[in-house]
């Protein structure tokens, strides 16, 4: 008994840089096509439409195509709609293959474009297929869901019979070109991923997240140093510095300098360098360890008072003092010829990284290195030693702490994870509410935007 559809191309709402619409993860996309095959497998014939939940509560409605159904196996994909979100997996097949086991119970695995796992610190076992934690339970729960409603003796189905539950994405080694899997050593495809099921457009927590992620990996796999560059321009000249270190040693950091020193704490790095150009440069040296343009601006009166404090020229104090951006002020120092003011920007900015770690209770050796925009090193600094043996190696993957409180995906005390020596009560909270009270009022807020 076969039904397919030989298109391979479906159309997928226009993405809106600026809209706010939502998607669905990857994840959500194959607990649809692993609940819609199982049902046709179970009952022979293919729902139009089948009906998930999600983590973050709530459900939602997919349309199954490329169905094929045997009297052994049934598979089926579902197009992935990331909302307006600039995910590379945008109108991709998700797909799954469901077949009988001999073995009861459900069995996941994942097949052609989903990556294996080759390097540890990601909260995966190494060797398995890229599926994280929390979408393995929402496809689970909804096979479970579809055996409930379809087979023979319901819910006890799964204790005498097995289904087998491939996962895969047709295009998936192409689209992970695009993504950073292989620096995370995930190989030969994408990530199944999706802590609350849905996708929010251009999610800080998610940029932030991706910049942990890739410390963490760092940090469990490369044994000298960790070099956080703030750009791909200054990621390719920190690599041109430090030759001898293998890849996964480099980070791009972007706005989330605290945290990735954060992170460096929590795994016991004992050797981290910032590598940047001058305008990021010149924010950490003012204390600001996020260093996004519309949050936190270059202070020229803070630039004029290094100046001063360097014994420049008048002329030079007073030009920077109206300067126009960071790259302005290195090009009055460079006119000038007084280049001690640049020299005393990254000796700050080293400062104020020490001052960082130690406020998180770390303690590393830290290094900042400023480039230009050819790569040239303008100036760099170095200072401090470990004092102290590893205490906290054993501290959990962001994907370990998102999979017990997938809560807490848009906090930043779920993508950063708690403070060490935070007292215990706040654990598994979001502000003054438990996780239920959480999950109960996102429902609530959901049924109200259906209008139920």
């Amino acid at each position: 008994m076969t039904n397919s559809t030989p298109t391979t191309e479906y159309p997928v709402p226009p993405r809106n840089r600026q809209g706010t619409r939502t998607g669905f993860t990857t994840g959500s996309n194959a607990s649809a096509a692993a609940k819609a095959a199982t049902i046709a497998l179970l009952t022979g014939s293919w729902p139009e439409q089948v009906t998930i939940t999600l983590p973050i509560g709530g459900t939602t409605t997919m349309t199954p195509v490329e169905c094929q159904l045997t009297s052994d196996t049934a598979s089926c994909c579902m197009v992935k709609d990331a909302g307006d979100d600039p995910d590379v997996t945008h109108g991709a097949l998700i797909c799954a293959h469901v077949s009988y086991s001999d073995k009861p119970g459900i069995h996941l695995e994942g097949g052609q474009g989903v990556g294996r796992v080759t390097l540890p610190g990601l909260g995966l076992e190494v060797g398995g297929p890229a599926i994280n934690p929390v979408p393995r339970r929402q496809i689970g729960d909804n096979v479970r869901d579809a055996v409930a409603a379809v087979a023979d003796n319901g819910k006890q189905f799964l204790e005498t019979h097995g289904l087998d539950v491939v996962i895969s994405v047709p295009a998936g080694e192409t689209l992970a070109l695009k993504t950073l899997n292989a620096r995370l050593g995930i190989i030969g495809g994408i990530s199944i991923l999706g802590t609350t099921g849905k996708v929010f457009p251009y999610s800080t927590a998610a940029w932030r997240a991706s910049v942990v992620q890739a410390v963490e990996v760092a940090a469990k796999n490369s044994s000298e140093k960790v070099v956080m560059a703030t750009g791909g321009r200054s990621e390719r000249f920190a690599m041109k510095i430090f030759p001898e270190l293998p890849e996964v040693s480099f980070v791009e950091l972007s706005i989330f300098t605290g945290d990735a020193l954060k992170t460096c704490v929590a795994h016991d790095v004992e050797s981290a360098v910032f590598v940047g150009m001058i305008g990021k440069m010149v924010k950490t040296a003012q204390g600001h360890m996020t260093t996004h343009v519309a949050g936190n601006q270059v202070d020229f009166e803070f630039l004029a008072q290094v100046c001063r404090d360097c014994a420049a020229p008048a002329a030079l104090v007073e030009a920077v003092a109206n300067a126009n951006t960071g790259r302005h002020f290195l090009e009055l120092c460079q006119e000038h010829d007084v280049m001690s003011p640049v020299q005393r920007v990254v000796d700050l900015a080293l400062q104020s990284c020490h001052d960082f770690v130690r406020s998180q209770e770390g303690d590393m050796e830290l290094e900042t290195i400023l480039v230009d925009f050819d790569g040239t090193v303008l100036a760099r600094a170095k200072g401090g030693a470990r004092q102290t043996s590893a205490r906290h190696g054993s501290a959990e993957t962001l994907v370990e702490r998102l999979s017990a409180d997938p809560a807490h995906s848009y906090d930043e005390e779920g993508v950063m994870g708690q403070r060490r020596n935070a007292p215990a009560p706040t654990q598994g909270r979001v502000g003054n509410r438990t996780w239920d009270e959480e999950m109960a009022r996102r429902q609530q807020k959901e049924a109200k935007k259906r209008g139920e």
